[in-house]
């Protein structure tokens, strides 16, 4: 792939891999993205996952022909990236590694080696020219490592910008960058909104014509788009109009009272994601969960608690500063409800949490008063 004709793809694609990090689901794998620039001297931007070493190394070579790199840029450590430095480095000894110090530290507890033969410790502003094209290095602390990089070629005006603007899939499959970025920034990313809002802040004053993240496609069009979603994600901003119903049910009856607010919802022509916890991809969930402005959650009582599908998610949310959003509880017991209790108690980690006061209490199953209840909270809800 030509990003340009001195900027190369040379990445690889994943279709091996069903967990990404361990726990998040990719039905469409994983691109790990590395690129070669050419000039009087080569630089390569980051490696690939140790598994994929081989066919990443081919892919360089073909790039370099009888060339080899001057400069080996590793902007992040997580092993995804970072998993082939080593390897690279044996390949060609000449190659010097640049990194910011923190990264050189990780370098020893990966490798047990920090390279201090070969190596360029790059700092904020710091610079490194190629010819033509001149990079400059800004950190990026906890985007989402604290050791990171991004990097700015001010020739063709590009930003490498390592896990930033990066969506879950493999480049060889077609699919929406919305959905799949917004997974993938609240999954990885949320709990630093801060920091990456820092970052989007360094990046918007900056001439950029493509930014070529760690995963997923090269953004050359249209960049606007993509750096207005970062704008409304790292501030916490709702993005769409509608509400994330969310329940965990044991024997059905809650299921059915939040399916019930669901229709009554979109009765009331409100947009509606409806959410099984107990079956549903949880990342899903917390997706749709800071995709919108109002969240309701049903949940049973189990053990004098709440049932744990409902608990995981919650500290999902909470982890990753769920804010600036209206919650409704529902709750079911048959002998001693205590769910709407724990889950209140559970959002208290949250930030600027609306929780409504009014609690829907359903005992057993639903009964005519929790119906008009329902139909009474989807109208406060709009």
């Amino acid at each position: 792939m030509y990003i340009s004709d001195k900027i190369r793809y040379i990445g690889v694609n994943d279709h091996e891999i069903d967990l990404f990090e361990g726990q998040y689901i990719v039905p469409n794998g994983m691109a790990y993205n590395s690129y070669v620039i050419l000039d009087e001297k080569t630089a390569v931007m980051d490696t690939v996952d140790s598994r994929f070493c081989d066919a990443w190394l081919d892919n360089l070579q073909k790039e370099l022909g009888d060339r080899h790199p001057d400069y080996l840029i590793v902007q992040h450590m997580e092993p995804d990236h970072s998993g082939s430095v080593a390897k690279a480095l044996a390949a060609y000894p000449e190659t010097t590694v640049v990194a910011s110090a923190k990264a050189f530290a990780m370098m020893k507890q990966f490798f047990g080696e920090e390279f201090e033969d070969r190596r360029i410790v790059a700092a904020e502003g710091s610079t490194l020219s190629l010819g033509e094209h001149t990079l400059t290095f800004v950190t990026a602390p906890m985007v989402h490592w604290p050791e990171v990089l991004v990097t700015y070629e001010s020739n063709e005006k590009v930003l490498f910008s390592a896990d930033a603007f990066g969506k879950f899939g493999a480049l060889d499959v077609e699919e929406d960058w919305a959905c799949e970025a917004r997974r993938y920034y609240f999954g990885i990313v949320g709990k630093y909104g801060a920091q990456a809002q820092a970052l989007l802040k360094k990046a918007v004053g900056l001439d950029i014509q493509t930014i070529c993240p760690l995963h997923g496609p090269v953004l050359q069009e249209n960049l606007a788009y993509y750096i207005g979603k970062y704008q409304l994600w790292t501030t916490y901003t709702p993005e769409d109009e509608g509400v994330t119903v969310a329940y965990a049910s044991i024997y059905g009856n809650t299921g059915k009272a939040a399916q019930l607010l669901a229709d009554e919802l979109e009765k009331l022509g409100v947009k509606v994601a409806l959410h099984d916890l107990a079956r549903c991809d949880q990342a899903e969930t917390v997706e749709d969960a800071f995709r919108y402005p109002k969240l309701v959650l049903a949940a049973s009582t189990y053990n004098n608690d709440v049932f744990p599908f409902m608990k995981t998610f919650i500290h999902l949310l909470t982890e990753r500063n769920y804010q600036n959003r209206t919650i409704a509880l529902m709750e079911n017991g048959t002998w001693a409800p205590n769910a709407a209790k724990v889950m209140r108690g559970l959002l208290e980690g949250g930030k600027n949490l609306n929780v409504l006061e009014d609690v829907i209490t359903i005992r057993s199953a639903m009964n005519e008063e929790n119906k008009q209840a329902i139909a009474e909270l989807a109208k406060k809800l709009v």
